[in-house]
C-alpha cells in the first residue's frame, strides 16, 4: 500500500509541473515541421544526392589515378 501512495504521489506532482513544458512543445512543434521536410527531401532528393556523391567519388579516383601516373 506504501508503494501506491507513493506512486500516486509522484503521479500528482509529475502532472502539476509545468517548467518543462514549453520546451515539449517547442520540440514538438519544430519535429512535426521538420519531419515531412526529411521525409521529401529524402524520397525525392536522395536520388540526386546519391549521383553526386557517386559520380564525386569516380572523378577523384580517375584524378587520384592521373596523379600517380604523373610521378
Amino acid at each position: 500500500m506504501d508503494e501506491w501512495r507513493r506512486l500516486k504521489f509522484w503521479w500528482r506532482r509529475l502532472h502539476r509541473d509545468e517548467r518543462g513544458a514549453v520546451s515539449l512543445e517547442m520540440i514538438l512543434i519544430i519535429g512535426a515541421i521538420a519531419l515531412p521536410i526529411l521525409v521529401f527531401i529524402i524520397k525525392f532528393g536522395w536520388p540526386q544526392i546519391r549521383e553526386m556523391f557517386y559520380r564525386g567519388a569516380e572523378e577523384l579516383g580517375q584524378e587520384g589515378e592521373r596523379v600517380k601516373g604523373n610521378q
